[in-house]
């Protein structure tokens, strides 16, 4: 089947590519497959790493599902066994029945030989109190206080935060003539205006930023890094307990449903950890999508019609959030023709389930608005919608601003050598480097007068 990106134009040379190195054995010594688990017999599991992964993943989900189908046995580093579900119909399945495929941990059959120090935890966790390993009615509960505390944000508010730290952050690059989009613009303006309406300070932006790309990116500094910002959220929220304000925090900690600290502060950090790094890859991607294609190119002269096709496109075709860690099997069961065991680890392919031929078979291109994707998930563990609602606004404001700003707004280097960061879950760009005409700062007081 021939995708809608395969029928794109590229002004820059092609898309980023990379060489098929071949699958990769299955877990190495020292971190055996559980007996009948994702790797144990039959075809070796496919790695979520290498040059293919990182560089044409949608490649990587045809082939697999070519060779294993919708449900294909994976190994996550370190030699760790898990099964990636492929297919939309099979995803669909998994998320809508959470008493079989269960959000509880605690289930997984491979903890006897998980090291404390895997870097994978932070994005999987043991014994964590977060919503993200609660079912049953407590994760409703707690899904509704996520959710109130975010709905009272005032929509146009945020908009001109939005615009005033993205003011300010290409007030740092526009006299230079180029940049890197990514670093100093996307990875930074997310963070910064979920840490205004969440409660914290301006100058803690940066370093949350930091803790957030380093836990999701799943390497050395992961765990570090999720500990340095569980303690900047519980510091948050003790001053919000003791002086109150109009912020989430506050709105968190002044819910009366009985949640403990803990909990709620767990829930805060999921809250960042989901709110920014993903929407930073949006604004990358659609950056990304807008230089290179043809079809969105009058947006760069400072339109703003292709803006939301755009955004809405990446959903579909280069979806920030490639895979989630995950569920559970709480029994033995069969999915896609395949033996799961009680307690083996399920990973959401919300990409490969995306590209499914079996629900892609036009392949029309995706802007006019079908929403259909599963980009946010899907089932009870789907992220909120004034979660999504939030992200969409930042996101846009970040990509109409830029566009104003820099109008001529140009790819530095070729297509074909952009590259993206090493993680098994969001797939984004390490680097945007973009050329324009200087232009001057236009100071403080210009955000929210557009």
């Amino acid at each position: 089947m021939t995708t809608p990106t395969e029928q794109h134009t590229d002004r820059h040379g092609g898309q980023p590519g990379g060489q098929h190195t071949g699958q990769q054995p299955g877990p190495p010594a020292g971190c055996p497959a559980h007996a009948g688990s994702p790797g144990a017999e039959g075809p070796a599991p496919v790695p979520l790493s290498g040059p293919l992964f990182q560089a044409e993943p949608t490649k990587l989900y045809r082939e697999m599902r070519r060779d294993h189908g919708a449900v294909a046995p994976v190994v996550l580093p370190g030699g760790v066994p898990a099964w990636l579900i492929l297919g939309y119909r099979e995803l669909h399945q998994v998320t809508s029945d959470p008493a079989l495929f269960s959000r509880d941990s605690d289930l997984w059959n491979q903890w006897d030989d998980i090291p404390a120090d895997w870097p994978m935890l932070p994005m999987i966790g043991r014994k964590q109190p977060s919503i993200l390993y609660t079912v049953g009615e407590r994760h409703r509960e707690r899904a509704t206080v996520i959710s109130d505390a975010l709905e009272a944000v005032d929509p146009f508010a945020l908009k001109r935060t939005a615009e005033r730290y993205a003011d300010e952050l290409i007030d740092g690059f526009c006299t230079d003539g180029g940049t890197d989009i990514i670093a100093r613009y996307a990875t930074q303006l997310p963070v910064r205006v979920l840490a205004k309406i969440y409660g914290f300070t301006d100058d803690q932006g940066p370093g949350l930023a930091t803790d957030l790309k380093d836990m999701i990116d799943g390497r050395e500094r992961a765990l570090a890094a999720q500990r340095h910002l569980t303690g900047s959220v519980k510091a948050l929220l003790a001053e919000r307990r003791a002086e109150p304000a109009e912020d989430v925090a506050s709105r968190m900690v002044g819910n009366t449903s009985g949640f403990t600290e803990q909990e709620i502060a767990e829930d805060l950090r999921v809250m960042l950890t989901a709110g920014h790094q993903p929407t930073a890859d949006w604004i990358g991607n659609t950056m990304r999508l807008m230089l290179t294609d043809d079809r969105f190119a009058a947006s760069l002269s400072g339109g703003r019609h292709s803006v939301a096709e755009a955004m809405n496109e990446v959903l579909w075709e280069d979806t920030p959030t490639q895979n989630v860690a995950g569920r559970w099997a709480a029994r033995d069961t069969r999915l896609g023709n395949r033996q799961i065991r009680a307690g083996d680890l399920l990973l959401l392919g919300l990409a490969a389930a995306n590209y499914d031929p079996q629900v892609r078979t036009d392949g029309s291109s995706l802007t006019g608005g079908n929403n259909a994707f599963f980009s946010f998930g899907h089932g009870e563990h789907r992220c909120p919608f004034p979660a999504q609602e939030i992200a969409e606004v930042i996101a846009r404001t970040a990509i109409e601003v830029l566009l104003d700003r820099l109008p001529d707004i140009d790819l530095a280097v070729p297509a074909e050598s952009l590259t993206r960061r090493p993680s098994p879950w969001l797939r984004g760009l390490s680097e945007l480097p973009v050329v324009f005409t200087p232009t001057p700062a236009v100071g403080p007081s210009s955000g929210g007068s557009r």
